[in-house]
């Protein structure tokens, strides 16, 4: 069979799918048993589409956004035929469209828990906790005392889980995005302080001496040799670090906030069985999540163009 045929039945399985759900009435499994063959088929069908464009990845750059998309599109489509197919409860497991009808009739609702949970607690306590992550950092690389003490106290830190900090810190700071700031920095400073100081004692001896031998300052040699060697442990950290903060705040949220935010929104709409707005609010934090790793991603690509990986990997 030519390939452009085999292609094609396989998007005409895809579509036929996707109408099927469309246009059948809740329960169409329970009704047409032998209808999720079609489902399989049409699951097949995207899998082959897919190897296919994996092999022609590099000749075209949009094959590689279109690959991750259209392996999303097939899970949501899967995830919509099992809920609407076989008429799961909606407090189980809610169907996509539901979700999304759900982040649609509540825009102002979840930006404002939006603004709350990302826009004031997390960019302040993410900001606040790297950025000192960094500082102490960088005295401690020259402070064997600093390093011996706090090395033992991240390692203790980071085994305490965040349902202990959260309420102490509610205490502490108040039920507002303050609190929810204090848990993050607590997260999110020694990843940073860990990841900075790892990568300015990275530096190779050879470049030392030869900073040493230009009567270098030590400015000099911050800026010229520790920093560039330790960009990529620091982007690992920020990069960690912001998925963790978002989740600490929401967490944090559980144990006492104002009437808004994430958190909140999610354990109040659980306790109401509104399941469809938890679903949209989890979708708005894996949004926002997203969008800030894929910033910090893009920003090390730009100034880590030199590092050996990325030329391996452009190379390759």
């Amino acid at each position: 069979m030519p390939k452009t045929l085999k292609n094609c039945i396989y998007i005409a399985l895809v579509l036929l799918q996707l109408t099927l759900v469309i246009v059948s009435d809740v329960g169409f499994y329970d009704a047409f048993s032998l209808s999720i063959l079609l489902l399989i088929a049409a699951a097949y069908s995207m899998a082959m589409l897919l190897g296919q464009l994996t092999s022609l990845e590099n000749e075209h750059k949009l094959i590689k956004p279109l690959i991750p998309t259209l392996f999303a599109f097939m899970l949501i489509l899967t995830w919509e035929s099992i809920v609407k197919g076989y008429a799961i409860s909606p407090i189980l497991m809610p169907a996509p469209s539901n979700i999304f009808h759900a982040l649609i009739n509540n825009i102002p609702m979840l930006w404002a828990d939006f603004k709350q949970t990302y826009l004031k607690a997390v960019l302040a306590g993410y900001f606040i906790g790297c950025l000192s992550g960094f500082l102490v950092a960088q005295w401690a690389v020259r402070n064997k005392v600093l390093q011996d003490a706090l090395m033992p106290l991240g390692n203790f830190m980071s085994a305490i889980p965040i349902v202990g900090i959260a309420p102490i810190m509610v205490m502490w700071f108040g039920f507002d995005w303050q609190s929810k700031a204090a848990v993050i920095v607590i997260m999110t400073f020694f990843p940073m302080f860990i990841n900075t100081l790892t990568g300015l004692q990275s530096t190779d001896a050879l470049h030392k001496d030869l900073m040493h031998t230009y009567a270098a300052k030590k400015s000099q040699i911050f800026l010229k040799n520790q920093l560039p060697h330790a960009l990529p442990f620091i982007f690992n950290a920020l990069k960690l670090n912001s998925a963790l903060a978002l989740i600490g705040a929401i967490v944090a949220e559980f144990f006492g906030t104002p009437i808004v935010g994430m958190g909140f929104r999610i354990s109040t709409e659980v306790g109401r069985m509104n399941m469809d707005l938890v679903w949209a609010t989890i979708v708005v934090a894996a949004i926002a999540g997203s969008l800030s790793y894929g910033a910090l991603a893009l920003l090390e690509k730009s100034l880590l163009f030199w590092h050996p990986s990325y030329r391996e990997g452009k190379n390759s």
